[in-house]
């Protein structure tokens, strides 16, 4: 097992990954008012594909198989969240994406057949109660952007469970699946971009939205991605993914402070009960055993950030 000062740096990792994540929400939001939604998605994950392209070297073939069709998927997950934030609060973006970990062992009971134990419903249950106070309460506002960053978490839990089955008995880097991934989703976004009336502006010259693109790709993408596994590999699933299920405070918070975002006491009352559930979730769905000296910890899937 890692040494507590080696777990320590690794878990201080992860709670700054957290925050990052937190802020992408913010900054995403910032950059759309400078450019339409495709083409924002077009010019980070083509910047992404371009930065990991080294890693196709010698397992681009084998990464295409299962690289496509998730890829296709990553393009609906970003299509919905990259307009969800559109069209709500980024506050309301961050906590309604992180219904994804209670949907996730759902979904895994559709398309694996794995009961989900009945404590989980009662999590679920707790959720629902959130994302209705998050909402609005009594008079429910569930609107176009709330709902599309619910679609956005069902189709992250369906995401993980396909990476599972299509990954299964395959040896193939994850940053050469990231790769053939974001080259989807930037080709994607770019096709559907141009076939719109008129096609796409060109890209804004403003340094705000460049600076922006550039921290999604590089601190919410690559740092986070290598952060994240390097804390698999010194800490317990189930501290990571605990760690990970702070990230909508920290998006409600930088929503508040850079956006200027405010939620009333529903809202925050909402928004806790969601990350509660989600936390509660993960312990439900995490084994914690406990581990001999000489035993690598467990790894388990982490979610991408928005």
């Amino acid at each position: 097992m890692a040494s507590i000062g080696t777990r320590q740096a690794a878990e201080l990792a992860l709670l700054l990954v957290a925050i990052v994540w937190g802020s992408s929400y913010a900054v995403a939001k910032q950059a759309l008012a400078f450019y339409p939604v495709l083409g924002f998605i077009a010019a980070r994950f083509g910047l992404t594909f371009l930065l990991l392209l080294p890693t196709l070297r010698g397992q681009g073939r084998a990464a295409l198989r299962p690289g496509l069709p998730l890829g296709a998927l990553l393009l609906a997950i970003f299509l919905c969240e990259t307009y969800g934030v559109l069209l709500t609060t980024a506050s309301n973006a961050a906590f309604l994406i992180s219904t994804c970990v209670l949907l996730t062992p759902l979904v895994e009971w559709l398309v694996f057949g794995r009961r989900p134990r009945p404590l989980l419903m009662l999590a679920c249950g707790v959720a629902v109660l959130g994302v209705w106070l998050l909402t609005g309460g009594v008079v429910v506002s569930l609107g176009l952007g709330d709902g599309m960053m619910l679609g956005a978490a069902l189709l992250r839990a369906f995401f993980v469970c396909m990476t599972q089955r299509l990954m299964a008995g395959r040896q193939i880097s994850a940053l050469a699946l990231t790769a053939v991934q974001s080259g989807f989703v930037a080709t994607g976004c770019l096709t559907l971009g141009l076939l719109l009336p008129g096609g796409l502006p060109l890209p804004p010259a403003s340094g705000a939205f460049w600076l922006a693109v550039i921290y999604l790709v590089v601190f919410a993408t690559l740092l986070a991605f290598f952060a994240q596994n390097f804390a698999l590999r010194h800490s317990s699933a189930t501290r990571v993914s605990m760690l990970m299920g702070t990230e909508p405070l920290f998006g409600a918070l930088f929503a508040s402070l850079w956006l200027d975002e405010r939620l009333g006491w529903l809202g925050w009352a909402g928004g806790v009960l969601l990350v509660l559930a989600s936390l509660w979730a993960v312990r439900l769905t995490t084994p914690v055993e406990p581990q001999p000296e000489d035993t690598p910890p467990q790894r388990s899937k982490v979610l991408e950030p928005a």
